[in-house]
């Protein structure tokens, strides 16, 4: 049902996920793939707990729908591997499903990894895959994803932005917040304020430095 051909070892291939961290903020995909460094808080626990169903690896039939959880997928030629969710195979139509414990909004980064996820089934299937889905718990509705040509395009040049920032060994600048009228220190980026990684990443001390080149230049002196 589903082929596995993957002439690329396992040090050449790059999981789907980070793809969705890189969409979502290239600093945070550097320390998490390149780095490997990763914090858990509530929402990472949440997220966790919420694939627990998921991730069970069974396979369920239901009203013509076959059901696979945890299904491998992987692309030799986009360098990619990893877990699908959910796989639904109805009227012998593939469909990736993927589970997000937040609510529905436009999540681009969520799009990417749900299309890559497309392009590795349809080389695994050799089948045409024109649309998925993204469950959101926090909402308790399913969106529909069509793989338009666009998103198609926009993923493939995510997945070359993510081996180029591997290849370079250096690390993104932080997402930069709103100018603080009060504060020397710039604000937060939305983005940044329930990320896990904010303690280590420190983007806007990092981002306040940039800015004082002097302050950089002292240091040097004393290094």
């Amino acid at each position: 049902m589903l082929e596995q051909e993957n002439d690329a070892s396992d040090s050449d291939m790059l999981g789907i996920s980070y793809l969705n961290a890189l969409e979502y903020c290239p600093r945070r995909f550097y320390y998490e793939c390149v780095l490997h460094e990763f914090i858990e808080n509530a929402h990472t626990i949440e997220g966790t707990m919420n694939h627990a169903r998921s991730d069970s690896g069974y396979t369920t039939m239901d009203d013509g729908v076959t059901t696979l959880r945890r299904v491998w997928i992987g692309s030799s030629r986009l360098r990619l591997s990893g877990f699908a969710d959910v796989v639904e195979i109805e009227h012998g139509q593939f469909i990736p499903v993927e589970y997000k414990k937040g609510k529905m909004g436009i999540w681009l980064n969520d799009h990417v990894q749900l299309c890559a996820q497309a392009l590795c089934l349809e080389e695994m299937t050799h089948l045409s895959i024109p649309v998925g889905a993204i469950f959101y718990v926090g909402s308790a509705r399913r969106e529909e994803v069509v793989f338009s040509e666009a998103l198609r395009a926009h993923t493939e040049e995510v997945i070359t932005q993510a081996f180029t920032l591997i290849e370079q060994h250096q690390m993104p600048l932080p997402l930069e917040g709103k100018r603080a009228i009060r504060s020397c220190l710039p604000q937060l980026h939305p983005k940044c304020r329930d990320c896990s990684l904010e303690p280590l990443c420190m983007p806007r001390e990092v981002l306040f430095l940039g800015n004082r080149p002097e302050i950089l230049s002292q240091k040097k002196l004393h290094e």
